[in-house]
């Protein structure tokens, strides 16, 4: 569907107006901004921009998965912990979280639809019992909620930052800080829509890394993030200028130029997505107020590098 909107009012939410106005889910308009498909006055912009009287907001929707009747699908699932109230899973690298475009039925949703059937009862059930994501080719735990109430409430702790996500990464490089807090906004890049960037009208984003271990080129790091930014560690690793290894799109180094190991380099050269890891997470049980901790290893290609630089490195 083609749009071409001559704004009539002002000091309006963007958002707000366009959901008015073409009768979509306010949440599908604010995808529709973020994504690019939609531009003010030629110009990306936020879902929470004013609007003025005279501003034209034109682009392009295209069909909505979203929209369709979402599928169960037999995928296999690696089930780390499940009770009455949630479910928590090792994601592995490769598959995304909920459907979008290009992936109507091969998601870890129609997986746990299909092995929790109740879900699909909790309220907004497009993205049913999602509490939060894990990038398509970024691994390890990842939380559903079962119940409206268990998602309530789950929700509630991580706007709060109650819960603790840690993640191990190998870096291509060494930081200047062997652990350092990194606070900047991230938002889209201004000249490619699906990638983000540090930028001064972004949100913020704040990220804690500790080096564990640094060999021959290549860092082990233990991340903890304190907000949940999209992207949000690949691109403050690589604005530290040490990219995760396997970063395809936030990495523009040659591993040749950093890698001083022909061995390590050859390990580095076949790893399977990137190297990050979403290895620890803790939370309060939302229906016994129980504190609940988890903890997975790393993929075999990521552990088989820990390993071998444990062996063999140096300093």
């Amino acid at each position: 569907m083609v749009v071409n909107i001559r704004v009539d009012s002002s000091f309006k939410r963007a958002d707000l107006f366009l959901s008015q106005t073409l009768g979509l889910t306010r949440n599908r308009i604010q995808q529709l901004i973020e994504q690019g498909f939609l531009l003010l006055n030629c110009n990306p912009f936020k879902p929470s921009s004013r609007l003025k009287n005279g501003d034209i907001i034109s682009g392009t929707i295209p069909e909505a998965t979203e929209d369709e009747e979402l599928k169960p699908v037999n995928l296999p699932l690696d089930i780390v912990y499940e009770d009455e109230s949630l479910i928590i899973i090792n994601k592995p690298r490769g598959i995304v979280v909920h459907p979008s475009f290009g992936h109507k039925e091969d998601t870890i949703v129609n997986a746990i639809i299909h092995h929790c059937k109740d879900i699909l009862s909790i309220s907004g059930a497009k993205r049913p019992g999602v509490v939060h994501r894990l990038d398509k080719d970024t691994s390890g735990l990842l939380l559903f909620a079962k119940n409206d109430k268990a998602l309530n409430e789950l929700q509630r702790q991580f706007k709060n930052r109650e819960v603790i996500k840690k993640y191990l990464a190998l870096l291509l490089g060494k930081p200047e800080k062997e652990a350092d807090t990194i606070i900047t906004n991230i938002g889209r890049h201004p000249k490619d829509r699906k990638k983000f960037a540090v930028t001064k009208e972004g949100r913020q984003a704040i990220t804690e890394y500790k080096i564990l271990k640094s060999y021959y080129g290549i860092s082990l790091a233990d991340i903890t993030i304190k907000t949940g930014r999209t992207h949000q560690i690949r691109v403050h690793m690589s604005y530290i200028k040490t990219p995760i290894i396997g970063d395809k799109d936030y990495n523009k180094k040659k591993y040749e130029d950093i890698i001083n190991n022909k061995d390590l380099l050859k390990l580095c050269k076949n790893i399977s997505g990137q190297a990050l890891c979403a290895y620890f997470l803790s939370f309060r049980h939302p229906a016994i107020n129980k504190m609940m901790e988890f903890k997975i290893d790393p993929p075999s290609d990521m552990a088989e590098i820990i390993n071998w630089i444990e062996k063999n490195g140096t300093n």
